[in-house]
């Protein structure tokens, strides 16, 4: 894996899928008939909110930056019910915070960088979407955003959906041992993190997921 790419100086194939994924966002996923608004709105993030509330509350966060955030739909106002404290209007206030960015670079609402740190960072449906030789300096920017957490889930098989050029959405399919080996090295550069990476793999036509933790700090 080459080790040159940066933000400064992202490969080739990632300003490549740049303008894949910025064509999706403005023209819709027209192989599947869908229209711009449905097409990554940010539909992969509530099935992951428990997780990440329980990592809000472990570390008493109350700013969070959503790197890769899609339309930011998951956002907006939907009726959350959790059996164990209650029932709220949006993920924001299930989650207690007080902020919330969305980051996107390929959706121009969210394209801006952002500056300055958040104490969590969350990354859902992401990573599998960025190239191999990208993905090293893509997970250290999560680090260096995050001041208390980082949070992230990435599929390790094949997508459904297919870019405008033809190819898959998931361009970086690697085995969670794979990603582990790359991800560990990273976070031990800012030891005072808790982290959590959750891998979903197929095997004999069942998913199955594994998930990366912080070591137990002494």
């Amino acid at each position: 894996m080459k080790a040159a790419y940066s933000r400064a100086s992202p490969s080739p194939r990632y300003r490549r899928l740049l303008e894949q994924y910025h064509l999706m966002h403005t023209q819709g996923d027209q192989r599947h008939g869908l229209s711009p608004e449905n097409t990554f709105p940010g539909q992969s993030l509530p099935p992951q909110a428990p997780n990440i509330r329980r990592l809000i509350v472990e570390t008493q966060s109350r700013t969070l930056l959503d790197y890769g955030c899609g339309k930011g739909q998951q956002y907006h106002p939907f009726r959350i019910v959790d059996p164990e404290i209650g029932e709220f209007p949006d993920i924001k206030s299930y989650w207690g915070l007080s902020e919330v960015r969305c980051y996107d670079p390929a959706y121009a609402p969210f394209s801006e960088l952002p500056t300055g740190t958040f104490h969590g960072v969350i990354c859902t449906d992401v990573l599998e979407h960025c190239p191999e030789e990208d993905v090293p300096w893509i997970i250290g920017e999560l680090f260096a955003y995050a001041e208390r957490f980082v949070y992230a889930n990435v599929a390790c098989f094949p997508a459904r959906k297919r870019l405008p050029s033809g190819g898959n959405a998931h361009c970086t399919i690697k085995p969670p041992r794979w990603w582990q080996d790359l991800i560990v090295p990273i976070a031990a550069r800012k030891p005072e993190l808790q982290y959590e990476f959750r891998f979903v793999d197929i095997k004999a036509g069942a998913a199955r997921e594994r998930v990366l933790t912080a070591p137990v700090k002494s």
